[in-house]
């Protein structure tokens, strides 16, 4: 097999495509045969060290994934070699094998194409948990999504009009913009021309959004929840921007809002069995047609640092996919 190796987590120039001889499945594990493997921001974090899971050195960066069963583990029994899976364990995809937990695969249902299933499980699972379950969204309720042409973005407009809500989607360009109007967004702000505060006001006429997700930070944290309206529901996705925000404990007061921490890979530890309905529903609207993943492109497994490099100049606009 070959894999990305990270041996010094000083970024991506340290990465180094290495021949390593083929594992065999331990007790509960599985070899998959890696077909797509997508690009997820926490990738980028943890070959610089700044993520809050340090995996032992060295290790193979790539935490989404989808292939095909190669070899089952001792105790294994509802996935069986040739099985096509996805998977989020972490670490293992940017390579052309790896070992997983069985319990982290999850089966794909017939006609479920691997570069969609490399891209689905943690953007999805991200706001599915975020707005159904954390946010308690209703439909008719208005949700402002920042950054909403990445991946997590993306995710996240389609499954608040799943759910029969108004999408505000705001970017910082217009092509983005049309991006977002594309897959279902009702309105949109182009943050980089537009006053964000000015234009949730016209476009809520005054009210503000009832729920504002938030995977940016920095500096669009605090004026979006001046903006929030009366009983308003902040989710802290994550911070994209690179600065953590400090917003003032009086303004949740003022305006009886709440911020909402999302942590998904929390839930999926601490809820096992809500965390499996949530992905089942996740499956079952997929082959409805009511989400599938904006897919911004494919590349070759060999130009991951073309990718990381594309992944931060903030040009992608959804999810990029390296395929073997």
């Amino acid at each position: 097999m070959h894999a990305w190796l990270c041996e010094n987590p000083v970024g991506v120039d340290a990465l180094t495509w290495k021949e390593l001889p083929t594992p065999e499945p331990k007790a509960g594990e599985v070899l998959i045969e890696i077909k797509a493997a997508s690009l997820n921001f926490p990738d980028l974090l943890i070959v610089q060290n700044k993520y809050q899971m340090k995996p032992p050195l060295p290790f193979v960066p790539g935490s989404e994934y989808a292939g095909i069963v190669q070899a089952v583990g001792e105790g294994v029994t509802y996935l069986k070699v040739g099985q096509h899976i996805a998977c989020l364990s972490g670490t293992g995809g940017f390579a052309t094998h790896t070992i997983a937990p069985a319990a982290l695969c999850m089966p794909l249902p017939e006609g479920f194409p691997f570069v969609d299933a490399a891209a689905f499980i943690m953007i999805y699972a991200t706001s599915h948990h975020a707005l159904v379950d954390r946010a308690q969204l209703k439909a008719g309720e208005t949700v402002l999504v920042l950054g909403a042409a990445g991946g997590v973005g993306t995710s996240a407009i389609q499954i608040a009009k799943a759910v029969g809500a108004k999408v505000i989607a705001a970017a910082s360009t217009d092509e983005k913009c049309e991006l977002c109007k594309s897959i279902g967004a009702d309105a949109t702000i182009n943050y980089s021309k537009e006053n964000l505060r000015d234009s949730i006001k016209a476009l809520t006429d005054g009210k503000g959004p009832d729920v504002i997700y938030d995977p940016v930070g920095g500096d669009f944290s605090e004026p979006a929840f001046r903006s929030i309206a009366w009983r308003g529901r902040h989710l802290v996705i994550g911070f994209a921007s690179g600065p953590t925000p400090s917003i003032p404990l009086n303004l949740p007061l003022l305006k009886g809002a709440s911020i909402v921490g999302v942590f998904w890979g929390g839930f999926a530890k601490q809820e096992p069995k809500a965390n499996a309905a949530m992905m089942q529903e996740l499956a079952t609207w997929y082959g409805q047609g009511k989400i599938k993943p904006v897919i911004d492109s494919t590349m070759p497994m060999a130009d991951l640092k073309a990718a990381y490099a594309h992944m931060g100049s903030r040009g992608v606009k959804g999810k990029l996919v390296m395929v073997n």
